[in-house]
């Protein structure tokens, strides 16, 4: 047995301890964008400090707990708050929870970030589904030696965001009558925002949004055969030739904002989903 199963045996061991839910919904709740989690008829809440290799949370504004309970009536894990590269951990480290996720019965991923707008179209407080990304973070969680019994060597990323589950959101959004993006998400390592020249370089190369987290945990999810839907939260504009510096209030301000939004939507793609 290789060590990280060995984490993962430990791991779940300890969170059925706690519960016997085995979820097929899980759901990574990114800055700012805490309101779904209150819409979940909690059973238990557990602090990540409390979990057996798990990370801890750095960012302030990451409540840091994963929560069992069900939403729309399904049963769903949720981790609010995630970790970063720009927190000094490793890709491992970052994607381990999906790899918990999995062992727990998760075969849906619902991923939501905050990033900000390189596509002129998009405004702060907007939305977008992600239907591809570019990964510009310098590594990849799949580095190192393949455990078979966790997924394939070379996972096809085709499709690494489920078109389905695309076609749902867009349906749902008009339905609706909330305004939804659709574009390519790329990752930056963070924590210091780009420059004008990145932007352009960003946009150039053919992202629409740009942010600091979901790229190593779809990599992950895709490796281990969960099927995702990533949501954005445009919380910034970063158009090089009307560049402002960023106020992380205004940042969370515009999060806020979109929250009620995507709620509505991940409430009524959780009722129409079965996973």
């Amino acid at each position: 047995m290789t060590e990280l199963r060995r984490q993962l045996q430990e791991t779940v061991s300890f969170l059925r301890t706690k519960t016997q839910s085995k979820p097929p919904i899980g759901i990574i709740l990114g800055t700012g964008l805490g309101e779904l989690a209150n819409e979940i008829d909690k059973e238990v809440v557990i602090s990540y400090k409390d979990i057996p290799h798990f990370p801890i949370s750095t960012v302030e504004f990451h409540a840091g707990n994963l929560i069992f309970g069900k939403l729309a009536g399904k049963d769903v894990v949720a981790m609010q708050g995630r970790f970063h590269y720009y927190e000094g951990y490793s890709m491992k480290q970052i994607t381990y929870p999906v790899r918990v996720m999995k062992e727990l019965g998760v075969k849906v991923l619902m991923i939501s970030n905050a990033c900000g707008a390189l596509n002129p179209i998009f405004r702060a407080g907007d939305i977008m589904v992600i239907y591809d990304h570019i990964n510009l973070l310098g590594d990849n969680p799949l580095i190192g030696p393949n455990d078979d019994e966790l997924g394939p060597r070379f996972p096809d990323m085709s499709e690494p965001y489920c078109q389905e589950f695309i076609d749902l959101v867009e349906k749902i959004a008009l339905e609706e009558k909330i305004k939804l993006h659709k574009g390519v998400y790329a990752a930056m390592t963070g924590p210091s925002l780009e420059t004008r020249a990145e932007y352009r370089m960003l946009r150039i190369i053919g992202a629409d949004v740009v942010g600091m987290s979901t790229v190593p945990e779809v990599i992950v999810a895709v490796h281990a055969g969960i099927k995702v839907l990533g949501m954005s939260v445009i919380t910034d504009e970063c158009f090089p030739d009307a560049l402002k510096p960023i106020d992380i209030n205004e940042i969370l301000r515009h999060a806020k904002e979109a929250e009620p939004k995507l709620t509505v939507i991940m409430k009524r793609f959780v009722e129409q989903i079965s996973p």
